[in-house]
């Protein structure tokens, strides 16, 4: 394992992953250990929620994949991140418990553990830093 990689990435990948490894982590505390509807669960959302915001638009810079300015089709994910995260606070200020535990499950796991993977595929940076 090397941070060369990272260390070397332009400022918007620098960005992307100062928002998203946190996100992460407050996402999976919130989804499994969190006490629904206390106020850190509350506090922690609100949280986890800035830094999936941040961490989309910063992906509009992101262009590992194309440098020449080109969107790839893992960019069709900012959009969906940012409906999520709207459409959980949404559920969450109407105390519709079941769409809001649906919508930030949905978020979590299509946001961050599927685009996750996807920076693990060869010749991406995180396959790198963990590869070589």
């Amino acid at each position: 394992m090397t941070l060369a990689p990272v260390l070397a990435a332009p400022a918007a990948v620098l960005l992307h992953l100062v928002t998203v490894l946190p996100a992460a982590g407050i996402g999976a505390w919130l989804i499994l250990a969190s006490r629904k509807g206390a106020l850190w669960h509350r506090r922690m959302g609100y949280l986890f929620l800035a830094l999936m915001t941040v961490t989309a638009l910063s992906t509009v810079f992101v262009r590992e994949i194309d440098p020449d300015g080109g969107l790839s089709p893992i960019h069709l994910l900012i959009p969906v991140t940012l409906l999520g995260v709207g459409g959980g606070l949404i559920a969450a200020r109407r105390h519709d418990v079941r769409r809001h535990k649906r919508v930030m499950l949905a978020l979590y796991l299509g946001a961050l553990v599927l685009a996750g993977a996807f920076t693990l595929m060869p010749g991406r940076l995180l396959h790198r830093v963990f590869f070589g």
